[in-house]
């Protein structure tokens, strides 16, 4: 139940019926008609562009058309009022029966919120992808939430949703990994580690040169790097995995799928993603020429081979191989979302750290040649997360060696905080992880106040539970709802109706902190309306006495207040936060 849609499909009726009695021409174009809520509450609960975007095609002055349309929509009885404003935009007020309705609504309708707006499309989105190499750290957390939260909202708003993990296993950083776990499994044997400049040193491997031992004993001290580098490499990418997914799961991340880059070496795969480019002519061999100011990577002052990803958006060439014939980094890339288009996923989202900025037009390209344009991709990056405890920078881990780990971070403030607070902003947002802001008891702290809301709310229904009332979501639906009339209630049930519009527009545009944003301001209704019923007796959810019209009125209050706590609990569901029904 999309109020605002409804509404709109009126206003369409409507304006067809205009047509039909020759007020309006026929055949006019109304796909950017909107109903939404007005810039200013004080101006109705919803507003209308309709007679704004249609009057330079119909021919006609706004407010001639908003005047008529205004005559029309009277005349439906959820509407109240209709007032033609400024040029032509036309503010709504709806009866307070239609605000009353959305709270049984939301009790009594278990896909209240639900969208249909995937409608069953395969959504791929790959999240994380970090390098097999260590612990997971605070960008990886930020990156692994806001893709989870990401990936629940698709599936709330109708997709089906793939999660997926992109092992980097197939680069050189992995040799190093092997290198390094092999001077733990040296220091694990009785010797001193040489744990030079270019290896990993932190404690996590540790465990790796342990585990190495308990493996090969000693037999492998001595010999060269040549016969132990493969064995141990693989040995120790397992167990970075292993402890990558322990990481994942303590943020309560769970994968669907794991895909290693390595798989697609030695097997064909990027050959054949490659041919495909070629098939299209988008594959030559040339010299680009020297890029202006920082020098990338993969440029070289040679005869190369060249994806034509300029035919695709991008801003110049890319090679996918170098000149001595090895590939580039970008080749496997093209490569494995080759695959991901052969699965048959019909759209394709990427987290990337900000740091992988300048891969976003060439994999744009790369997906849209491979699937003639017809599969979107949409990458998203996550900015840099900075740490602060008691007003300083907080330590870097000494067990990672040089970063803020995520267990760090979860074992500090626990998952449920850590995932809200990482949706405080908007992904390509800079964000302060204060541990002792997002730990405090105020409303400063948004996941204490949304959690609050819903404590308060249970502590309500348990008074009221002990008090012999029905509390179960069908008695309170089948409540005498007339009785939620004050203004208080009235915008707290208002925002409730918001709940489904704005499950849209967050899936629309891959932006699940809209739902942090959202359960905020919900639960400032709530807790505005908890504290005037301090003041005002006849706003309490649980009134003095015994006669019946004082239980009617209880259990109608109570309804708004439960219908507010099943939004809450979905919308920290879909964020991945537990909703609490008691703080301590």
């Amino acid at each position: 139940m999309n109020l605002f849609a409804d509404i709109r499909e009126t206003v369409l009726a409507a304006l067809a019926q205009m047509e039909a009695e020759g007020a309006l021409p026929a055949g006019l174009a109304t796909a950017a008609v909107a109903v939404e809520p007005p810039r200013d509450a004080a101006h109705g609960d919803m507003a209308t562009n309709a007679a704004m975007v249609l009057a330079k095609p119909a021919g006609m002055k706004p407010r001639d058309i908003a005047e008529a349309l205004a005559a029309a929509l009277v005349d439906d009885p959820r509407i109240q009022s209709a007032d033609v404003a400024g040029p032509g935009f036309l503010n709504l007020r709806l009866d307070p029966t239609v605000w009353q309705g959305v709270v049984a609504k939301a009790l009594g309708d278990p896909s209240f919120g639900r969208s249909t707006l995937g409608q069953g499309r395969k959504v791929m989105v790959e999240y994380v992808s970090a390098n097999p190499t260590g612990p997971l750290h605070v960008g990886h957390t930020r990156g692994a939430v806001f893709g989870d939260a990401l990936a629940s909202l698709l599936d709330y708003a109708g997709w089906d949703v793939t999660r997926e993990y992109y092992i980097n296993d197939g680069g050189a950083q992995v040799d190093v990994l092997a290198r390094s776990a092999f001077e733990r499994y040296r220091e694990a044997c009785g010797q001193a580690p040489e744990i030079v400049e270019g290896l990993y040193p932190g404690d996590y491997l540790v465990p790796v040169g342990e585990a190495m031992k308990a493996k090969w004993g000693d037999t492998l001290l001595g010999q060269d790097e040549q016969v132990w580098l493969a064995d141990v490499r693989e040995f120790a990418t397992a167990q970075m995995m292993d402890l990558i997914r322990a990481d994942l799961d303590a943020l309560n991340v769970q994968m669907d799928s794991f895909y290693s880059e390595k798989s697609l070496y030695g097997t064909g795969r990027i050959e054949s993603a490659i041919e495909e480019l070629d098939k299209r002519g988008l594959i030559y061999r040339g010299t680009l020429e020297p890029p202006k100011g920082k020098v990338p990577e993969d440029w070289e002052p040679r005869e190369q081979v060249l994806f034509k990803s300029t035919e695709h958006g991008d801003d110049v060439d890319r090679p996918v191989a170098k000149s001595d014939g090895s590939w580039t980094y970008f080749a496997p890339d093209i490569a494995y979302h080759y695959d991901k288009v052969s699965r048959g996923f019909d759209a394709l989202i990427d987290v990337f750290g900000a740091d992988h900025g300048g891969y976003v037009k060439r994999m744009k390209a790369a997906v849209s040649a491979l699937s003639d344009s017809k599969v979107p991709l949409d990458i998203k990056l996550t900015q840099l997360v900075k740490l602060w405890k008691n007003g300083e920078p907080f330590k870097m881990s000494k067990r990672a060696g040089n970063f803020v780990t995520l267990r760090d971070v979860v074992d500090q403030v626990g998952a449920d905080v850590t995932r809200f607070h990482m949706l405080t902003r908007k992904n390509d947002a800079p964000l302060d992880f204060d541990f002792d802001k997002v730990t405090e008891q105020s409303k400063d702290n948004p996941v204490f106040y949304v959690q609050y809301a819903n404590a308060r709310v249970h502590s309500v229904l348990r008074k009221a539970a002990d008090a012999g009332m029905d509390i179960s979501d069908t008695a309170l639906g089948g409540a005498d709802l007339s009785l939620i009339a004050h203004e208080a209630e009235l915008t707290l049930a208002k925002n409730i109706a918001q709940w489904p519009r704005l499950i849209e527009i967050a899936a629309k545009g891959n932006e699940p902190h809209r739902i942090a944003f959202y359960l905020y301001d919900l639960a400032s209704d709530f807790h505005a309306l908890w504290n005037r019923g301090n003041d005002d007796p006849s706003l309490r959810f649980l009134a003095d006495g015994d006669a019946e019209a004082t239980k009617a009125a209880s259990l109608a209050k109570i309804a708004l207040i439960r219908a507010t706590s099943v939004v809450i609990s979905q919308g920290l569901s879909i964020l991945g936060v537990t909703p609490v029904e008691e703080m301590r």
